[in-house]
């Protein structure tokens, strides 16, 4: 007797959604192939396309629509995939008051930022243990520290009442190394933080395949795996 090949669907009830491939994950949200592909060949040739799960899931919802059998509703549904996960992580994150002392348990927790192609600034609150407690956007565009005010990153602190802020943004160009604005507005930022009794734990700069940690005063490679090379600037 011939082995019953598993649809992805099939497979995922059978057998658990942890022994499915990215190919066959992807099926599922794309539910139908196009004309003269089928739902795994058309799976396929989308992350061979966008070289990984991650950046196929990060890409511009404008950009994936453009993709020849994507559209509208399934380029939606793969962006609403992906912020599920983030939020999945962070909130477990949050229960399990997971510490972040540690830089590359912030770039885990932003690592998405290495996808962004604008300049995104973050601020994660952190309790007087330094558990996570919260992450909010506070600016996309041109890092300026004219612009960027220390109201609207302390604002999410306050509103959490932590005792502490990591500040986190991404280079675009993928080379994380600070720029003299970088230093500006931490500086300005530590100041203020004093001010208000809220403590800069450190600044972390998102590259592609590395980041910069001032409080280090380091750069940390990722590229294998989970073992970090350091370097100091």
């Amino acid at each position: 007797m011939e082995d019953t090949v598993l649809m992805p669907r099939e497979k995922l009830l059978e057998l658990g959604a942890e022994r499915l491939t990215n190919e066959e994950l992807v099926a599922i949200l794309l539910r139908t192939g196009v004309k003269g592909k089928g739902v795994m060949e058309f799976s396929k040739e989308l992350l061979n396309r966008y070289g990984s799960l991650t950046a196929l899931l990060c890409a511009d919802v404008r950009e994936v629509m453009n993709v020849k059998g994507m559209g509208l509703a399934k380029a939606v549904l793969f962006k609403a995939s992906l912020e599920l996960g983030h939020r999945v992580f962070r909130e477990m994150s949050k229960k399990t008051r997971m510490k972040l002392d540690e830089p590359e348990s912030v770039y885990y927790l932003c690592h998405d930022m290495t996808l962004l192609d604008r300049e995104t600034v973050r601020v994660i609150s952190l309790d007087t243990r330094l558990n996570y407690c919260g992450l909010n956007t506070v600016s996309v565009g041109i890092l300026d520290s004219s612009l960027l005010h220390p109201r609207e990153v302390f604002k999410p602190a306050i509103s959490r009442t932590a005792a502490a802020i990591i500040l986190v943004h991404n280079h675009p160009s993928g080379d994380p190394s600070p720029s003299k604005e970088d230093g500006n507005i931490t500086d300005r930022i530590k100041e203020a933080g004093e001010t208000l009794g809220i403590k800069l734990l450190d600044h972390i700069i998102i590259g592609k395949g590395s980041f910069f940690s001032f409080t280090a005063g380091r750069v940390f490679y990722t590229e294998v795996g989970d073992d970090f090379q350091r370097k100091s600037l």
